[in-house]
């Protein structure tokens, strides 16, 4: 992994402040390419994702449409999930009240160039890189050992003691959720707890201020997640998050209360030598480790369901007269694991897809990768092996 003296990422304006200042258009390096921009005929602003009950999941009818949600879409909002409305509202204000301080007060909770967790902008890596109309705070939460304790605001009063209690909340859900995604491949509810150790916790805060000419801007860039699965609470303002379905992108409209859940790169991509075959490389949680722990990282992953259930890309887009804020939970395996296609979805319609590699191989090709789509995991598909990766058996034949 470069280090940080090697990565230059030039001019990053904090776009809170470009709002403040009224500018009427916005700096290059955020203007997209044509076929980079939001908007268009490619739109379907009438389709919404699924709506799943988390209480009604012990019916056989609520349990099929999670089931086809996770196949059709790979995203669905969850309603009557159990996590108080006070403490999501408690949550929302709080991270508000963040992104409201005056900037020096924010950059004491820096993002270091190439680095994912602090204030900021993340995921940049060079200087003619185009970046996102986005502010963002990113921390890790669990294990200990990820969390970078100097980076926690100390300012808003409570907001560590309420995303401790808010991000223990999101990890029942994760686990609750993961248990009936097991019963939809007609796994045993426990097999995935079972199997990812202690799970690896991240949150990631984004603001996104009005923008000039929202039609130029991503608020943020088209991907999938390296996650598990991700829960994401979105505030009322708008429709700001949009999700890629049979080619077209389709807004996530808010429901009061609810979350937004998408499955991500483990999922479809995983296998079983171990017990606890789940990595945390498959998360993106490559990012949370330091240099020597990525280096020393021996995991390997490929895809769970086979692509059975796939991750699916989303982005952000802007507006001009509303800022929306957002609070994004990433929930990802153990590192110190092996993963791939178990078994079961493995034959001969469905031959293994993806290759092994190594965790610590796959944390420095993360870390170093600009969020693109399905990029990364592209990497892990056995028809991206070079001659200089030979390719490997599929481990669970």
């Amino acid at each position: 992994m470069a280090s940080e003296a090697e990565i230059k990422i030039g001019q990053v304006d904090d776009v809170q402040e470009l709002h403040r200042a009224g500018l009427e258009t916005v700096p290059d390096r955020y203007i997209r390419d044509g076929d980079d921009r939001p908007g268009g005929d490619n739109v379907c602003a009438l389709a919404h994702i699924p709506v799943i009950d988390v209480g009604e999941l012990t019916r056989d009818d609520e349990l099929n449409k999670l089931r086809l949600a996770c196949k059709e879409w790979g995203f669905f909002q969850v309603v009557n999930h159990g996590i108080e409305d006070e403490l999501l509202d408690e949550m929302e204000k709080l991270t508000r009240e963040f992104f409201m301080l005056p900037l020096e007060e924010k950059e004491k909770y820096p993002m270091a160039p190439g680095g994912i967790q602090g204030y900021g902008h993340a995921f940049v890596f060079s200087e003619d890189q185009k970046l996102d109309w986005c502010n963002m705070l990113a921390l890790g939460v669990e294990p200990a050992f990820i969390r970078q304790p100097k980076l926690w605001p100390t300012t808003p009063a409570k907001f560590k003691e309420t995303l401790e209690k808010y991000s223990v909340e999101i990890r029942g859900l994760c686990r609750r959720l993961l248990a009936h995604i097991a019963e939809t491949l007609d796994l045993a509810p426990g097999t995935f707890g079972d199997m990812f150790g202690e799970a690896v916790q991240a949150v990631r805060m984004n603001f996104y201020p009005p923008c000039p000419r929202p039609e130029l801007v991503l608020g943020l860039s088209a991907h999938s997640d390296g996650s598990a699965v991700t829960v994401l609470q979105q505030d009322m303002s708008c429709a700001g998050l949009q999700v890629i379905k049979d080619g077209a992108w389709v807004p996530v409209h808010p429901i009061p209360h609810a979350l937004v859940i998408n499955l991500g790169d483990s999922l479809e991509a995983s296998e079983i030598d171990s017990p606890w075959f789940l990595s945390g490389a498959a998360m993106g949680i490559r990012a949370w480790l330091t240099d020597q722990q990525a280096l020393a990282a021996h995991a390997r992953a490929q895809v769970l369901t086979n692509g059975r259930y796939r991750s699916v890309e989303h982005r952000a887009v802007t507006n001009s007269e509303q800022d929306r804020l957002s609070v994004v939970t990433f929930y990802a395996p153990a590192y110190d694991v092996e993963l791939g296609p178990l078994p079961e979805f493995v034959t001969d319609e469905a031959p293994c897809r993806y290759r092994r590699f190594n965790h610590g191989e796959y944390s420095r090709h993360y870390v170093t990768s600009r969020l693109e789509g399905k990029k990364t995991l592209e990497f892990a598909k056995i028809n991206q092996i070079t001659t200089a990766a030979p390719e490997e058996p599929c481990s669970c034949i």
